[in-house]
């Protein structure tokens, strides 16, 4: 006669055999005992040994470090280490490298001046102020003259701001190219390019680059044109100043 089969229940004898057992031998070496809930249904508080079996976990774990024996018993632990990792993986992270905002301005203009003459006036650091409107102090510096300080004082877009850096001029293309870099303070680099037109003018090309400075952020999309528009009145001026020493050197 057929009779239905009883439901198997989980083995919880079994493991409180093994659970002393374990606690035994790890008592009989010095072994502290630590009996661990992984993602039980019970209580943290109050482990107990009902609890499934498959994701109970018993550690017994030599005082002294030397020995160890644990059991582990864990349905699917594939599956379950497979989608702990994938789950790590999309875990976002907690910090981020923050990656400030450069900017490059550009600005050219045409003089009527040779450009080896344009760019002996380019070359005289110390008087960029007298031409560049935002640029307020430079200063060579005597035991290494291709270091310089600048300092820069601007109102920008209604804020008053004061900048400095110690910028090193690199090596130049004599009446073709001059270009520098900052070592400290604002970080920024440009160059200036000069291209002949004729045998008495040429064309001047200024680029600077920059970071954007953290009190100029908010107004970083109109910093570009602002800031090329300076440049553009700077350019104006040197036009003036290149002029004003190319007639002092014909008169001589």
């Amino acid at each position: 006669m057929w009779s239905p089969k009883k439901q198997q229940l989980p083995n919880h004898t079994s493991n409180q055999r093994r659970y002393r057992h374990g606690r035994r031998a790890a008592m009989a070496t010095g072994a502290s005992c630590y009996y661990h809930p992984a993602a039980a249904r019970g209580s943290p508080s109050s482990p107990s040994l009902s609890l499934r079996p498959s994701r109970s976990k018993v550690f017994f774990i030599s005082s002294g470090g030397s020995s160890r024996w644990w059991m582990r018993r864990r349905r699917c632990e594939g599956m379950a280490s497979r989608g702990s990792s994938s789950r790590a993986r999309a875990r976002p992270a907690l910090f981020s490298p923050v990656v400030m905002e450069w900017q490059e301005c550009s600005a050219e203009i045409e003089v009527e001046v040779p450009s080896s003459v344009a760019y002996q006036c380019y070359s005289e650091r110390e008087t960029i102020p007298q031409w560049m409107p935002f640029i307020s102090f430079v200063k060579v510096l005597e035991d290494k003259p291709d270091l310089s300080r600048w300092t820069l004082k601007y109102a920008i877009l209604g804020q008053d701001v004061e900048f400095s850096w110690l910028a090193r001029n690199m090596t130049p293309t004599e009446n073709q190219k001059i270009h520098w870099r900052s070592l400290e303070g604002l970080p920024n680099r440009g160059a200036v390019r000069f291209f002949p037109k004729s045998s008495s003018s040429c064309r001047v090309q200024l680029t600077v680059a920059y970071e954007v400075p953290e009190i100029l952020t908010p107004v970083a999309s109109a910093l570009k044109p602002f800031l090329e528009g300076l440049l553009l009145n700077g350019l104006e001026r040197f036009v003036a100043y290149a002029k004003e020493q190319y007639s002092k050197t014909l008169r001589s």
